[in-house]
């Protein structure tokens, strides 16, 4: 859509989706947008990066950001990872609040809302309740009834990223909230995240599957290089390093005879694949970082 072709009416801005730890915001946010732009899985605290969604129509631009988990942090790492979604609420033009359907609201819950009261005179929120695909409707019904009681919100939503249910209409919810304006991305932007970021993104994704519970927050990877091949330029070369805390992580990565980082390779490269539309040959090395979780200097080298 060209500047010209915008009607009078447009409407472009920012909104954000926050929540405790594993309440759908990523595949949501999947959703809303059309394509993957966000990475998800079963693990809490995926999510590490405000990673930004565009959705294209043609009454509005809708910016979806879905932010980490806000959470008890434990290390430096969980202290910078609120710190982001603080950040991110400040600056939006509505906020959705997600809570599963299938997990009662809980004391996380509170703490969160307890914070977007703060904002909630400025920017509109809304209550979400996801996940309704695996919930009864019965759990459904109390996830509602609990979000009336946690705090006066603009609009209370049911819906599923899964099956689709009323994203459409919680699309229209935030759109109708934005502010009138101009485009603020070109047309078929559907995110702007680097491309080293989204390719890093899609390897801790795979490295996550199948790991133990201890795991997931130990893991953080980095794209060393990202080159077209000289005698083969449809062919891309990725050089990436899966960093974790411990010796005993990286056996567990590596997996025996190396079988594990293998599949790690496998998946990750066919998703990077599809992203970029060409070849990928991707090299894949183990490192440890020790404790860089609680350690200011590995933090900044890993880009938090």
């Amino acid at each position: 859509m060209s500047f010209r072709d915008v009607p009078d009416d447009f409407r472009s801005g920012f909104a954000c989706f926050v929540g405790r730890p594993n309440a759908g915001k990523s595949t949501l946010t999947n959703a809303l947008i059309g394509q993957k732009v966000a990475i998800t899985s079963s693990r809490p605290q995926t999510t590490r990066h405000a990673i930004r969604g565009i959705l294209h129509r043609p009454d509005a631009q809708l910016v979806v950001i879905d932010t980490p988990g806000l959470h008890k942090p434990r290390t430096l790492l969980g202290s910078r990872l609120n710190d982001v979604v603080r950040e991110t609420w400040a600056e939006v033009d509505v906020i959705g609040f997600c809570v599963p359907a299938d997990v009662p609201v809980g004391r996380g819950d509170e703490f969160i809302v307890n914070e977007l009261r703060s904002v909630a005179g400025r920017t509109p929120v809304l209550g979400i309740v996801t996940k309704t695909d695996i919930a009864r409707p019965e759990q459904v019904a109390e996830r509602l009834t609990e979000l009336t009681k946690l705090m006066e919100f603009a609009e209370i939503v049911p819906c599923s990223a899964v099956d689709g249910f009323q994203v459409g209409l919680l699309a229209d919810l935030l759109v109708a909230r934005l502010p009138e304006g101009p485009p603020l991305y070109p047309d078929g932007d559907l995110t702007d995240e680097p491309e080293e970021t989204l390719v890093a993104e899609l390897i801790r994704e795979a490295a996550l599957e199948g790991v133990r519970d201890e795991l997931p927050h130990s893991i953080a990877v980095v794209i060393e290089e990202m080159v077209p091949r000289e005698d083969k330029p449809e062919l891309l070369d990725v050089r990436a390093i899966v960093y974790v805390e411990r010796s005993s992580q990286k056996g567990i990565v590596i997996g025996k005879g190396g079988e594990r980082l293998r599949q790690v390779g496998t998946d990750s490269r066919q998703q990077i694949e599809k992203l970029l539309g060409t070849r990928v040959y991707l090299d894949l090395h183990v490192k440890i970082a020790k404790d860089w979780q609680r350690d200011p200097r590995q933090l900044r080298k890993l880009g938090f």
